[in-house]
């Protein structure tokens, strides 16, 4: 039988799936979720996002260096280039600094937390920007991205995302846990092990917090993500994917398409394909 040539070259569909993000929209306000991940409105990513962005993107080439020339002044040092890396990619963000060509410094300031917090000389990490994605029995599909993966020779797992954002603490802290606890019950799922420490490290704060799951507790976890994804399905059938008005309403950037504020969402386009798991630069930090 001769290959089907244009099957072979059509990429294959993505099945929807639940990311830490997504997860999080949808317990926040329902059509918040419907926004980003059916609509796909445009969001423009803050300063506070994009320096975000920067530091993760060094933090990952920083370990990409020996062991030796892991050192403050090498970490800023990729700084500019990186920036510069991603404005390439998209020229439009450097609108959001207008003249102030001294923002990086803010960056470095970061990157200085970071070495305060711990030597990353000391240690080889198993990955950084780690997509995960496995499959609940339930069928529910997770899928995301862990900053950095540590495991140590006894085979214990540590799961570090980093924290470089301005949100509220009370607030931000909630969505830190659950976006942790997301990321180590995917890692349970994947390899049978339930991570021994989930990190959280503020770069602004040099603060490092850190937290320990147990097996029952990750199982309780999993069965609210699937009445989330379950929710979320029954939503995706109708349409009908309600605000939930809240305190985090003033950070939200699709306000004129919110009834909550007298505007109308545009007309709803059907539960989409190939994903709505995928994480944006708006997602991928905080």
């Amino acid at each position: 039988m001769v290959p089907d040539v244009a099957a072979q070259d059509t990429p294959a569909v993505r099945r929807p799936a639940l990311s830490p993000s997504r997860a999080g929209d949808f317990k926040q306000c329902p059509l918040l979720y419907r926004f980003r991940a059916i609509d796909k409105l445009p969001e423009t990513p803050s300063a506070a996002q994009v320096r975000g962005t920067v530091v993760h993107a060094v933090l990952e080439q920083l370990y990409g260096l020996p062991r030796a020339e892991r050192l403050p002044e090498r970490a800023r040092a990729l700084l500019a280039p990186t920036w510069e890396r991603l404005l390439s990619e998209q020229p439009e963000l450097a609108e959001l600094f207008g003249r102030d060509a001294g923002w990086l410094d803010s960056a470095g300031g970061l990157l200085a937390g970071y070495f305060e917090l711990e030597d990353p000389r000391r240690f080889d990490p198993e990955a950084c920007e780690l997509l995960v994605e496995t499959e609940l029995p339930s069928g529910v599909l997770l899928r995301g991205y862990i900053d950095r993966l540590d495991v140590a020779p006894t085979g214990e797992i540590r799961v570090v995302d980093y924290k470089t954002g301005t949100a509220p603490r009370e607030i931000g802290e909630a969505k830190a846990l659950f976006q942790m606890k997301f990321y180590a019950l995917a890692l349970w799922r994947l390899r049978g092990v339930v991570p021994r420490q989930l990190r959280l490290m503020y770069l602004a704060d040099r603060q490092s917090l850190a937290y320990t799951p147990d097996e029952a507790e990750l199982a309780r976890f999993e069965r609210t993500l699937e009445a989330i994804w379950q929710a979320v399905l029954r939503a995706g059938k109708t349409g009908d994917f309600r605000p939930s008005r809240s305190r985090l309403c003033d950070w939200c950037s699709h306000q004129a398409h919110c009834p909550e504020f007298g505007g109308t969402p545009p007309a709803y386009p059907g539960w989409p394909e190939p994903s709505a798991g995928e994480e944006s630069l708006v997602d991928r930090v905080d």
